[in-house]
């Protein structure tokens, strides 16, 4: 679903190294839009000062330093759903039911904040759009 391109932005030949690897990507003849929504990484920042990358949306990152690694998730995260057709969503369901039980089987449950004062929980999902149609057809409320 995704290409993510990760790069020693420090390594003296990265500039080699990024068109080598575009180069067999595009030899392997993957579909375009899987080369043009690739993510670009530059990573071991921490070793270069004030590091900007010069490069159109590539994200900076020190792995060994945790920088940049919550903006690369949430990037990751962005373009996965946009090529899958999925959607984070929060339902809100009574616990009774078996609406639980059905999310964790049609969808990816991320989180559950149960509400015991009325028996209720706030489900956090990924779900596709005719997964959510089922739902609904099922669960009207």
């Amino acid at each position: 679903d995704l290409i993510v391109h990760v790069r020693d932005i420090t390594h003296p030949e990265t500039i080699l190294q990024k068109a080598t690897v575009l180069s067999v990507l595009r030899n392997l003849n993957l579909p375009s839009h899987l080369l043009d929504s690739m993510v670009e990484v530059h990573n071991k920042v921490d070793l270069i000062e004030r590091y900007k990358p010069t490069e159109e949306n590539a994200l900076a990152v020190s792995a060994l330093h945790g920088h940049g690694l919550e903006e690369l998730k949430q990037e990751i995260e962005k373009k996965i759903l946009t090529a899958t057709g999925k959607k984070i969503l929060t339902i809100n369901i009574n616990l009774e039911g078996p609406q639980l039980s059905w999310l964790y089987k049609e969808a990816t449950v991320q989180e559950v904040e149960v509400m015991p004062e009325d028996g209720t929980a706030r489900v956090k999902v990924i779900i596709g759009s005719s997964a959510f149609g089922r739902y609904k057809n099922l669960f009207p409320n």
